[in-house]
């Protein structure tokens, strides 16, 4: 039998325990009075920031980070159509990332119960260095399933060996329109929590990987 050439696609994908929790949350509030809106905000905004440079030096948080102090104004509308009296707003945004999970669970409970705080949610993600490792290793074992259809494509024609001649991410070799697959870390994230009963924790991160490969056969 002449030499036959056979194309596969390789998948593999692990699942691993996050690493870290990056939680956003605001500190807002509105009112009629611009100076005493700012004034309340920026006093509700300090006690977040010390909780977090303590909990920073304590080793549960990795970094932090706020923004400025953000105002507007704006005259809403009333239900018959006229303009009401104006309304200032001003907030004060966070974002942390903690290494203790169960720090992260107390803290949230405490400080969603406190006056014009809202918790947007919690990214649960992995360290760089974690996420180029697993992303190597499951590229790798990709590869590997390929080579083994490839293999099982070719014993099944009374074919001994086969031989690699192209290798790519999902659909740069086939003329699919399929999404790049190549390695990636599938962040996972958590809604808004409560503060009763509350206890964080982020579901498993998967990493996969998709690629396609063309072999010689004979």
């Amino acid at each position: 039998m002449s030499e036959v050439v056979i194309t596969v696609r390789g998948e593999h994908q692990v699942r691993i325990a996050p690493e870290r929790a990056v939680v956003t949350l605001s500190v807002a509030l509105d009112g009629p009075d611009r100076e005493s809106v700012i004034a309340r905000t920026v006093a509700l905004s300090e006690p977040v920031r010390e909780a977090l440079s303590r909990r920073q030096a304590d080793g549960t948080v990795e970094a932090w980070s706020s923004r400025r102090l953000a105002v507007r104004a704006e005259r809403p509308w009333s239900n018959d159509g006229t303009r009401l009296a104006l309304v200032h707003h001003a907030s004060v945004d966070f974002s942390a990332t903690f290494l203790d999970f169960a720090d992260l669970s107390s803290w949230v409970a405490d400080v969603s119960a406190e006056e014009g705080v809202s918790v947007d949610g919690t990214q649960w993600t992995l360290t760089p260095e974690t996420r180029t490792r697993v992303e190597q290793e499951v590229a790798a074992e990709a590869v590997r399933v390929a080579v083994k259809r490839a293999t099982a494509y070719a014993s099944a024609l009374g074919l001994a060996s086969v031989e690699p001649i192209e290798i790519a991410d999902a659909g740069l070799i086939s003329d699919s329109s399929a999404t790049d697959a190549s390695p990636k870390a599938m962040r996972a994230f958590a809604a808004p929590p409560t503060p009763s009963g509350l206890e964080l924790h982020g579901d498993d991160i998967t990493v996969s990987a998709t690629v396609e490969a063309r072999f010689v056969a004979a």
